[in-house]
């Protein structure tokens, strides 16, 4: 069966500022997250990607940019059923003011019965971005054949709650997965069960390391035990 390569987009304004960004438009990468996109091609050198698929928001498509440039016969593909949750309400919102809101509790402990004011449930979320991947790994294995590697450059709630079906874990778990900006996890899909073969990998250790480091507002969520909502702008 296909195996899927999911991106996280690069760190974008939105990350570094502390916002929940969701389906705000205009909300691009930062020059940080320029520079992981730039390093993207190089990290997946020898790669056979057959395909490309891309949220429909701007911070996926910046992040697929300079890969697509490096490698022009590659098709690319736009699917909304993998752009951002939906967070209605919440959008546009700073995180460390929805932190005293009290759904935010339920979106950490019980994310199955979290629905967003004007938004979705993120039992919606999950369902939309799992129909999508298994339409995608049957579209790309009658055209590419069993082997056949493809691409998803998606947000950081879409993959985790991807890893999470994966895994066989419950929704309610799925806080405990962490992916950074333009890591790479990726998945092969057989027909008794999936297997991941990476997760939220950016080949970079140096977030692990002890030590003084600024206070981001990352840092300060985790230390509290709870999980960024959108999934952060990784490593100062």
């Amino acid at each position: 069966m296909a195996t899927l390569i999911l991106v996280r987009h690069g760190r974008s304004t939105a990350n570094t500022a502390g916002l929940l960004a969701g389906w705000t438009p205009g909300v691009a990468l930062d020059e940080r997250g320029a520079g992981q996109a730039a390093a993207l091609p190089g990290r997946l050198v020898g790669v056979p990607l057959v395909a490309a698929v891309t949220s429909p928001l701007q911070r996926c498509r910046e992040t697929l940019a300079p890969l697509m440039a490096a490698r022009p016969e590659l098709e690319l593909h736009t699917d909304e059923r993998i752009g951002e949750c939906h967070y209605g309400d919440w959008s546009g919102r700073k995180l460390s003011e929805l932190a005293d809101e009290p759904l935010m509790k339920i979106v950490q402990q019980h994310p199955s019965a979290a629905a967003f004011p004007g938004g979705e449930s993120m039992r919606a979320m999950q369902a939309r971005a799992v129909e999508s991947v298994r339409e995608w790994n049957t579209r790309i294995e009658q055209e590419h054949g069993g082997d056949a590697i493809f691409l998803m450059c998606s947000h950081g709630d879409i993959i985790k709650s991807l890893v999470a079906d994966a895994l066989g874990m419950h929704l309610d778990l799925f806080q405990r997965i962490h992916v950074d900006p333009c890591s790479v996890t990726a998945i092969r899909y057989t027909p008794t069960r999936p297997f991941v073969f990476r997760l939220g990998d950016t080949g970079d250790f140096g977030s692990l390391v002890p030590g003084e480091k600024a206070p981001t507002p990352d840092k300060a969520a985790e230390d509290a035990g709870n999980a960024v909502v959108g999934g952060g702008a990784g490593a100062a």
